[in-house]
């Protein structure tokens, strides 16, 4: 059929070589993955307040822009972690960990007079570094039943072989998108670590679609003699490639808005946190669901016996089939019944046909003569002759 790449793409005509290319996959993400396990090493995570332990003051945004405040808030002595705008209404900066009652008072009240302002305008609020500690534990123990829930599911509705794949894709998803957050310097809060629990549900759905399909394509597959498990995985990935990129837009454009137009343009910054985990966390999953979790399962399933036979006999047969059409071709007879590519036999038949007699070819039997071996009629007239004048 005809049609752009769009349109190969949705009928699954496209033949992108996704499976028999996992090499090249498997090299992209390991440099990534080495990447983001070095940055994470050695640049470490931005961590919020609730993980490091500081102090969170509100501030009326009429006394000014966010800048004059977090600047006001260092002329009083205390180190500012962050600052973001909070609706129209409020300021929110967070600082490190004052313990001390009567200096938290006095940066209030310094902060109060140089915007003038009542110092009882500015609440605040100190966050101690157990209660992150209690967030990480509970994420990371929620993060294993989740995983574990997963790998059970997936060895009932498929196969042990695909939830390893399964998993490895999420894994990869979690590291690659904490390598992007140390890289880049990403503020880490109990929002970040509720958004990587959430991307982990969308990169399982869009790898069971794929799945399912490669389940559909190679059911029986042994009992054919025309494709490989691996051809027939990579057509299913062709065959849902449309849908997983249609999903992944969809599911992309909202946690843009949010990011982008919520945080952003309306200076809600209570949801930049979700929605930048999000919008990072949805990205990869849609390349790793596409390019890393079917190669991974075509890779574990070539190492089965009875795999690797019938792909070895599916060779077999393709090299005896290209064989035999290139002796066919070899031989083929152009219309003179001439063989094709045989060009002496061809060059005899363009030969003078007058001086075809002259010279004989070796064993040739000689070529009659006109009229020779018919006998003469009776009165000795040839036997041509109708004996009438």
């Amino acid at each position: 059929m005809s049609g752009g790449i769009a349109a190969r793409l949705y009928r699954g005509e496209a033949g992108v070589n996704v499976v028999g290319r996992r090499r090249l996959w498997f090299m992209i993400a390991g440099i990534a993955v080495l990447i983001a396990v070095g940055s994470m090493f050695v640049r470490g995570f931005t961590l919020g307040i609730e993980f490091e332990g500081g102090n969170q003051f509100n501030v009326p945004v009429s006394v000014g822009t966010l800048e004059q405040v977090e600047n006001a808030f260092g002329d009083a002595g205390v180190e500012v972690k962050t600052g973001q705008t909070v609706g129209d209404s409020q300021y929110i900066i967070k600082t490190e960990q004052i313990n001390d009652v009567a200096r938290q008072t006095a940066i209030k009240d310094e902060v109060a007079q140089k915007f003038g302002i009542n110092p009882t305008q500015i609440s605040d609020s100190a966050v101690s570094t157990s209660w992150g500690g209690q967030v990480t534990n509970k994420a990371a123990l929620s993060l294993v039943i989740f995983l574990a829930a997963v790998l059970a599911y997936l060895v009932f509705r498929f196969e042990w072989r695909m939830a390893v794949a399964a998993i490895a894709s999420l894994l990869l998803d979690l590291v690659l998108t904490g390598g992007v957050y140390s890289l880049v310097g990403f503020e880490v809060t109990p929002s970040t670590v509720i958004g990587f629990l959430t991307i982990l549900g969308f990169a399982l759905y869009d790898v069971v679609v794929v799945f399912d399909k490669v389940q559909e394509n190679t059911k029986g597959i042994t009992g054919s003699n025309n494709t490989t498990y691996a051809e027939a995985a990579n057509l299913a990935v062709n065959q849902t490639l449309m849908r997983s990129i249609n999903t992944g837009l969809v599911a992309l454009l909202p946690v843009g808005g949010l990011l982008f137009i919520g945080a952003g343009l309306l200076g809600a910054g209570t949801l930049k946190d979700l929605g930048l985990v999000l919008f990072i966390g949805m990205g990869v999953a849609v390349y790793s669901s596409i390019f890393f979790a079917t190669p991974v399962l075509a890779e574990l399933k070539s190492r089965e016996p009875r795999l690797q036979a019938h792909a070895q006999r599916i060779a077999t047969r393709r090299t005896a089939a290209a064989k035999e059409q290139a002796r066919a071709a070899a031989v083929a007879l152009d219309s003179d019944g001439v063989p094709i590519g045989s060009g002496g036999a061809k060059a005899e038949r363009t030969v003078n046909p007058e001086l075809a007699g002259a010279a004989p070819r070796p064993g040739a039997r000689p070529a009659a003569r006109p009229g020779a071996g018919k006998r003469p009629r009776a009165g000795g007239r040839p036997s041509g002759g109708s004996g009438r004048r």
